[in-house]
């Protein structure tokens, strides 16, 4: 088995560039946006030698975390991660081959997120989590697409921000980033959600450049929500989103997405992916069912099902919650920067 550095192997991008299943999440500048702010350590393996094109590989990261233990994630803060091999028996071999990586290493455990539901499970591996995926196909028109989205929650929405002079700021800019991440710690304090540290929207805005976009809805010079997307290939990724609270019924979120499927359109872009929700989040899950979204399952598999570091991963997010949300806006970020990494 064939161990690789994904940042510094042209032909790991080259293979991404081929294979139908690539998505931003397997790209290198995600995961060198993963190594430059956490410190994890990314590698693919694959049944492919030294010096010839690859035909297949599974990407993760190394995790080293002295709260929560040592383990490979495919992919951490990653929505979804399809392992990138044609036959279940090299996705076997390869996995084989971890397993031994993994006890060498003293890792906890292993876990995989494919994007598909056609996922051949490989031997030793069991569900781990459950959350759904949700797709727009954004190769009707403008007018159809419209015509599909919910009358009342979106259409009406979109019409209200409308009326109310909502401005849409956009671009990579500094104090925009700002802007977007003043928005994200108030919704994160909503949710008791550590956030991410700064420096990782920093990160990403350096390494994807004219990839990714941050968009924010203003009201009177107020920022009332705000997303980041990230383009790759014929995929416009929704990655982050935020909204203050009391501003929602202005409709600043539904005039973002509105803004950026018209944007991915005219790039001939396909597909707009959503991103995962939990499947206690009704709310989410019914506000991106009405954007007539295809809703998918998404199931992370983890071997071995159960540990120590998994229960000391979940003690830790249920501690978090509660502290989370009483905690000053400014004390976020600084949670964030000590507690996120040991999450991933």
């Amino acid at each position: 088995m064939i161990f690789l550095d994904p940042i510094q192997d042209s032909r790991w991008l080259e293979f991404l560039q081929r294979h139908a299943s690539a998505t931003v999440f397997h790209s290198p500048a995600w995961l060198e946006a993963l190594r430059r702010t956490f410190g994890y350590r990314p590698l693919v393996t694959t049944t492919s030698r030294d010096g010839e094109a690859l035909r297949n590989g599974v990407v993760f990261c190394r995790i080293t975390s002295s709260l929560t233990g040592r383990r490979l994630v495919s992919l951490p803060f990653s929505d979804h991660c399809e392992p990138l091999t044609e036959e279940p028996e090299d996705l076997s071999e390869i996995l084989g081959t971890l397993a031994h990586y993994m006890k060498g290493e003293r890792m906890a455990y292993a876990e995989v997120r494919p994007r598909t539901s056609g996922f051949h499970v490989p031997e030793g591996f069991a569900p781990a989590n459950d959350f759904c995926l949700h797709t727009l196909d954004l190769t009707p028109g403008v007018d159809e697409l419209f015509r599909r989205f919910h009358k009342d929650c979106i259409q009406r929405k979109i019409r209200r921000a409308e009326r109310e002079c909502l401005v849409v700021e956009a671009g990579r800019s500094d104090a925009l980033l700002h802007r977007f991440y003043q928005l994200l710690l108030l919704t994160r304090r909503r949710l008791g959600v550590p956030p991410h540290p700064f420096r990782w929207f920093r990160n990403l805005v350096e390494l994807f450049g004219e990839n990714l976009e941050v968009s924010v809805a203003v009201k009177d010079d107020q920022p009332v929500a705000g997303i980041l997307t990230l383009r790759f290939k014929d995929t416009l990724v929704y990655k982050y989103g935020c909204s203050d609270a009391p501003y929602n019924r202005l409709g600043g979120m539904q005039l973002l997405f509105l803004r950026a499927i018209r944007q991915a359109q005219s790039l001939g872009m396909r597909e707009l992916d959503f991103g995962r929700s939990d499947l206690t989040d009704t709310g989410l899950i019914a506000f991106k069912d009405r954007w007539g979204c295809t809703r998918a399952p998404l199931t992370y598999w983890r071997s071995p099902a159960e540990s120590s570091a998994l229960r000391q991963h979940r003690r830790i997010l249920n501690a978090a919650k509660p502290l989370v949300a009483c905690l000053p806006v400014p004390l976020l970020s600084a949670v964030g920067k000590l507690v996120t990494r040991h999450l991933g």
